[in-house]
């Protein structure tokens, strides 16, 4: 399947670092995946840029077992380097037409948003295939960056964008439904599956409700 189109039925989105402190990133992987993740992303900061592109090799290869797509975060080089079917960019990285100059319009491109005009301006951009909104709750995995609330998720989901699109951070089983009930059908979680006690039963609860909410 194409991976545009692959992109468009994902419903759950998974950030994980490279669980350095644990050294189980393969296995967690597989679990996370059995469990009903879509898209996984490593972002970790603390990566030589070699080691990373070590372990996206890792990161492909696993989502390639279970059907998966896999995103490189900000590096449009390391997403070069790799053949990464997704890549990711925040406000401040590289735009668009720069990404597109670097690697073609083979790979999916993720824009991160923060307003609404973020997100109408990524709808409005034909090289954006999707975005997040957030961080809806503040998140230590982007500290200094002020929390959007609910209210942006309700938001864009009244402008029905055509363009798949994602809530993001600190959305967890608890706050779920917040952004299930806020029109969200798609959600990228960090925390709710790295630090569960059983990552495949976290991802499966997780991907169940979203699903459900479509009927």
């Amino acid at each position: 399947m194409d991976p545009r189109t692959r992109l468009a039925d994902a419903r759950l989105y998974l950030c994980t670092d490279a669980r350095q402190d644990t050294n189980d990133l393969e296995p967690f992987l597989h679990a996370a995946l059995e469990g009903g993740v879509d898209v996984v992303q490593l972002r970790d900061k603390s990566l030589e840029a070699a080691r990373e592109v070590e372990l996206h090799a890792l990161v492909a290869r696993v989502a390639a077992e279970h059907g998966a797509l896999w995103a490189v975060n900000d590096r449009a080089d390391i997403a070069r380097l790799t053949g990464a079917p997704v890549v990711h960019m925040g406000q401040g990285d590289l735009s668009s037409d720069a990404v597109q100059t670097l690697l073609g319009e083979g790979p999916v491109l993720g824009r991160s948003t923060h307003s609404l005009d973020q997100a109408l301006a990524a709808e409005a951009d034909a090289r954006v295939d999707y975005f997040c909104v957030g961080p809806v709750w503040a998140t230590p995995t982007k500290p200094g960056r002020a929390a959007v609330g609910v209210d942006l998720v309700r938001d864009v989901a009244a402008k029905d964008p055509g363009t798949p699109w994602f809530a993001i951070g600190g959305v967890d089983d608890a706050r779920l439904d917040q952004v299930l009930d806020a029109g969200a059908r798609r959600v990228v979680v960090v925390r709710a599956i790295t630090q569960a006690d059983d990552p495949r039963a976290a991802a499966a609860g997780l991907r169940r409700r979203i699903t459900n909410a479509d009927r």
